[in-house]
């Protein structure tokens, strides 16, 4: 394999046809993905300069929100230009760049630093919101220290944020999505419910919690609970119960549950039967599944998007993604626009069918159907995500087509349509293993530097396997410089046994 050019510190222009040629000297306004291009071309010392010497008039909001979007997956790129705007265009940094910028160093667990950032927010008179809290709940909770989250709910007051019923829906939420829902019940629900009048959305929530873990039947007792307190439940609720049954493998209940929703008129809707066609066809049931697709216009409710992925996911999983072309080709003919989710489900199952470079085209697709709607530059629509080209990496990787995954990486790094993440680096950098080539673990290491400078965690595992495989093949002094990133780098894991 070549050496790859791949890992350049600074990236080549971006090829996006929306973003034209342009230089620092302001002769060309400055779009989103040109700036994002720029700054990560840059360095801490030649941003501010260049951000100084383009006119304050280029600085609007917009501009900063949607370039630290785009920088969102290089947390050292994008914290620099927000450090670079505080300095030279204070202005042109709203709320959603002060979250995005929260965001960032949440992920990268630099928590002293959101402390800062929001006092700074308040200072510049831009209040904190709910939404910047339920950011860094989320991160505390995503870290493994949910402690964290319930107290920073208890003292949000202090910065301007009331605790109110929605507050504690949303420290709930963030809980149970994080399958904490013991801790949710037992330290928040219990606790603050009283307090702030416990709502049915409060209870959807906690009976979510309860479906995620696959207890289906605490989810019931929760029913009984909204009832004996005279709380209606809702559709969200009987569809958050459905879903319970179908994710933990209960299909004939789940069945069951539904036969009785329709009996009783319990709001059978869209999700309902989306719910159903899942949850059936995942189970190996395609028939039915596509019997409860064919019902739904008969009984005067028209499928969405998200009842088509279903159904196209079940066929793609258990039937043919022959078949489920056929289900695209139809959503099409009948005016509904496939969403990013729906070319994913097709790449994946193209791919594990061994069709790759028929998934290839599907990609191209997405790129010109970006390409043709180009009135919003940060329409999401169609365009190829992480997700997306995390996919074809992977197969591309499990196929030993190294060569098509790393161009694959090459073009995210151009940042045309999102950069790479942490699990982009984990597939690749476990491909390198698998010819056990020298060169090739050269690269393994360089990606790992890579991924670290961008401000993503290393697993312990994959530190070490990286460090021990440049030590067989005689890099010792690569795998120091690896070794030394840790007094540089706070979130890197502190011991390693080589």
């Amino acid at each position: 394999m070549k050496r790859s050019n791949l890992l350049v510190r600074s990236p080549p222009p971006s090829r996006h046809p929306n973003c034209r040629r342009y230089s620092s000297s302001g002769d060309t306004p400055l779009r989103p993905k040109c700036l994002a291009s720029l700054v990560r071309r840059s360095t801490a010392e030649t941003i501010p300069k260049i951000l100084r010497s383009r006119p304050a008039t280029d600085f609007t909001p917009s501009l900063a929100s949607e370039t630290l979007k785009l920088l969102w997956n290089d947390s050292q790129k994008s914290l620099l230009l927000f450090e670079s705007l505080v300095a030279t265009h204070p202005t042109s940094l709203s709320l959603a760049s002060f979250n995005l910028a929260i965001d960032v160093a949440a992920r990268s667990r630099q928590f002293s630093a959101v402390t800062s950032m929001i006092c700074r927010m308040r200072s510049m008179g831009i209040n904190p919101t709910l939404r910047t809290f339920s950011i860094v709940m989320e991160r505390y909770v995503l870290a493994g220290k949910p402690e964290r989250a319930i107290k920073v709910f208890t003292f949000m007051h202090e910065y301007g944020c009331p605790q109110d019923l929605h507050a504690f829906n949303t420290l709930l939420d963030v809980l149970c999505k994080a399958k904490r829902v013991e801790m949710a019940w037992d330290r928040v629900f219990k606790v603050f419910a009283r307090r702030f009048a416990a709502d049915r959305v409060s209870y959807n929530i906690i009976a979510n919690g309860w479906c995620l873990v696959k207890r289906v039947g605490k989810a019931l007792e929760i029913l009984k609970v909204m009832l004996r307190k005279g709380i209606e439940p809702s559709s969200s609720t009987y569809n958050v119960v459905l879903k319970g049954f179908f994710r933990a493998g209960q299909v004939e209940e789940g069945w069951k549950f539904f036969l009785e929703m329709k009996k009783r008129k319990c709001g059978v809707d869209i999700v309902s039967y989306t719910t159903v066609v899942h949850g059936l066809g995942v189970a190996g049931e395609v028939g039915r599944a596509q019997k409860v697709f064919d019902e739904m216009a008969k009984v005067g409710i028209l499928p969405s998007v998200a009842t088509y992925n279903a159904l196209i996911q079940v066929l793609c999983k258990k039937d043919s993604v022959k078949n489920a072309i056929s289900v695209f080709n139809e959503m099409r003919r009948k005016g509904y626009t496939p969403n990013v989710t729906t070319y994913n489900l097709l790449i994946r199952g193209l791919c594990h069918a061994g069709h790759r470079d028929r998934a290839m085209e599907y990609m191209e697709s997405m790129k010109k159907e970006d390409c043709d709607d180009n009135t919003q530059d940060d329409g999401d629509g169609s365009r190829p995500n992480v997700q997306t080209y995390n996919l074809l990496i992977r197969y591309f990787c499990d196929a030993g087509e190294i060569e098509r995954a790393m161009s694959s990486f090459e073009e995210m790094n151009r940042g045309d349509y999102c950069l790479p993440n942490l699990d982009t680096y984990n597939i690749l950098i476990s491909s390198m293993f698998v010819r056990k080539r020298s060169e090739d673990l050269i690269v393994a290491g360089k990606l790992l530097v890579e991924m670290v400078e961008r401000g993503f965690r290393p697993r312990r595992f994959a530190f070490n396997r990286v460090l021990n495989g440049l030590l067989l093949t005689g890099n010792q002094g690569f795998a120091q410089e690896i070794l030394r990133m840790q007094s540089k780098f706070s979130h890197l894991p502190r011991q390693f046994k080589l």
